[in-house]
């Protein structure tokens, strides 16, 4: 079965408006869905939903649009979003980093007390298209042991950076991690194993086994590379934000409890630094001097080409996620077969 980039823009909606999410926020979460499924990350796409709806129930994602900025200069702001959907806390506090860029030349937006917001490189993406350098850090709930360990500790902590050009989408949105902890949930529900050489099991062993790697450890990419990030990150996404660090982060996959992570949200305006016209066309050269090089690729292009084939042939939704989505629409009397093609 598929599902049309426009059905599932829909489908998120009226889903989120029968609950009795705001209009704003309906809009923000669907529009955050549908990036992730049409850049390939299925798994934090509609795959997540079960999970927030499941959140939603166990009050631990809040329907109400009422965060607080506790803290604010002009060049930074510190939210709380009050337990609300992820996905509308995180555009608020990059939409505000933009602003701030735009007035001083640089934005700088922590959050705390906000739910998982699917994937980072969105929030990245919004500073692209005002014309400014993105880049977003969040930690997670542990999933990757300290390197030399086998303990989860960290989280699989991922970054984004968005760099606006004259024609070339230009962005890099990874985990630290050898894989998302959302990969593993998804090769989990379709009954798939994982690749080799990226998770332990809770002994310490390699495993291509998705349930045990989640009752395990997810390894680090380029080893002591992906744990030195991470490491980073979860300073950066923790203490600095007020948030929660290291095994006290909780809620960003297990929602039977409050979500304690952190999010950090940075826009740079370019413009501030040199001529906004030359530092485009200069980033375009050196496009240019990689495409050069032979067969090979910038960050961004894979994204480019996975959006431009879902667009054409449409977003495919397996039978396991099509179970659970039948499940919450039927809960919430939507037909959810007028949206999907055979």
């Amino acid at each position: 079965m598929k599902i049309s980039s426009k059905n599932e823009y829909k489908l998120v909606k009226e889903i989120l408006t029968n609950l009795g999410v705001n209009e704003e926020d309906c809009k923000i979460v669907a529009e955050a869905t549908l990036d992730a499924d049409l850049k390939g990350f299925t798994s934090h796409g509609l795959g997540r939903f079960k999970q927030y709806i499941e959140g939603i129930a166990n009050k631990n994602i809040s329907l109400k649009d009422d965060i607080t900025i506790e803290k604010e200069t002009p060049a930074i702001a510190l939210i709380n979003g009050n337990n609300g959907f992820g996905q509308a806390i995180a555009y608020k506090a990059m939409k505000l980093a933009i602003k701030k860029a735009k007035e001083v030349g640089i934005g700088c937006v922590g959050t705390h007390n906000a739910n998982h917001f699917g994937v980072t490189g969105y929030y990245s993406d919004l500073a692209i298209r005002d014309d400014v350098i993105g880049i977003v850090m969040a930690n997670t709930e542990p999933a990757m042991a300290p390197l030399g360990a086998s303990k989860p500790l960290l989280g699989t902590n991922p970054l984004a950076i968005g760099i606006p050009a004259d024609k070339t989408y230009i962005a890099l949105d990874m985990a630290t991690s050898a894989t998302a902890r959302g990969k593993l949930l998804e090769c989990k529900r379709k009954g798939e194993p994982i690749p080799p050489n990226m998770a332990l099991d809770k002994e310490g062993n390699p495993t291509t086994d998705p349930t045990k790697a989640l009752e395990g450890s997810i390894l680090p990419f380029g080893m002591h590379k992906g744990y030195g990030l991470a490491f980073m990150i979860e300073l950066m996404a923790g203490p600095l934000v007020s948030a929660e660090y290291g095994a006290k982060v909780t809620g960003t996959a297990n929602v039977n409890e409050p979500c304690t992570k952190g999010d950090l949200f940075i826009a740079i305006d370019p413009s501030k630094f040199v001529d906004f016209g030359t530092f485009t066309s200069e980033v375009e050269d050196f496009v240019s001097e990689v495409r050069d090089c032979g067969n090979t690729f910038v960050p961004g292009d894979l994204e480019v080409t996975r959006i431009a084939e879902a667009e054409k042939v449409g977003i495919n939704i397996d039978s396991k996620l099509y179970d659970q989505l039948k499940e919450i629409c039927d809960e919430l009397d939507i037909d959810l077969d007028e949206y999907l093609e055979n």
